[in-house]
């Protein structure tokens, strides 16, 4: 499997390092390691008994919610004054983001909540919360809970799949990405209905 040899080589230098310095690299953009591989991999090493599983659980949980804490952070005070001043090379302005806000505030939450299980999608979705300015409370009540929930999810594959996890995990990923794929056409044909409706109104 694609980046398993370099989890491998992390996991037997460092160990729970890996872990609590390698997940925040994941949410932050930089997915070295790849974050649900580096969790199931974490899994099946307690499953081997190289690991012991409280610890490890809990090294990924505190790892990925540095992460996702750095990114939110970074969104929140760099991303208004960027999007101010390069806001129109972007096509972006305040009023886009008063709307985005809007949007957030009727589905953002369960969004967030389950964000952290899709690639792509972690590694944007703190920065984005930050710039909109959602109160940190509320971001760390559904943000950090998700990522509890994608730690158990990931470390339960490979401990309890033990030599089977790959099989499970990439089954897993697949199912992610038809998931995510259908949720992005579903959010298009919203948008196009509303746009439609829109030019038909004249508004």
């Amino acid at each position: 499997m694609k980046f398993l040899g370099l989890v491998e080589q992390l996991f037997a230098q460092y160990g729970y390092l890996v872990l609590l310095l390698g997940l925040p690299l994941d949410v932050i953009a930089l997915p070295i390691p790849p974050g649900n591989t580096t969790m199931t991999y974490t899994g099946y090493l307690s499953y081997k008994g190289v690991l012991r599983w409280a610890p490890a659980m809990l090294s990924a949980w505190v790892g990925s919610t540095i992460g996702m804490t750095i990114t939110y952070w970074i969104g929140y005070k760099l991303g208004m004054p960027i999007i101010e001043r390069f806001g129109k090379l972007l096509f972006l302005k305040p009023s886009h983001l008063d709307k985005t806000r809007s949007y957030y505030e009727k589905f953002g939450n369960k969004v967030l909540l389950f964000s952290f299980f899709i690639p792509g999608i972690r590694q944007f979705i703190f920065y984005f919360v930050g710039i909109i300015r959602i109160p940190f409370r509320v971001f760390a009540m559904y943000a950090f809970t998700g990522s509890a929930l994608w730690v158990v999810a990931f470390f339960g594959i490979g401990y309890l799949f033990g030599e089977q996890w790959q099989a499970i995990f990439m089954w897993v990923e697949k199912f992610l990405i038809y998931a995510m794929i259908g949720a992005c056409a579903v959010l298009a044909g919203i948008l196009l209905v509303k746009w439609r409706n829109r030019l038909k109104t004249g508004i």
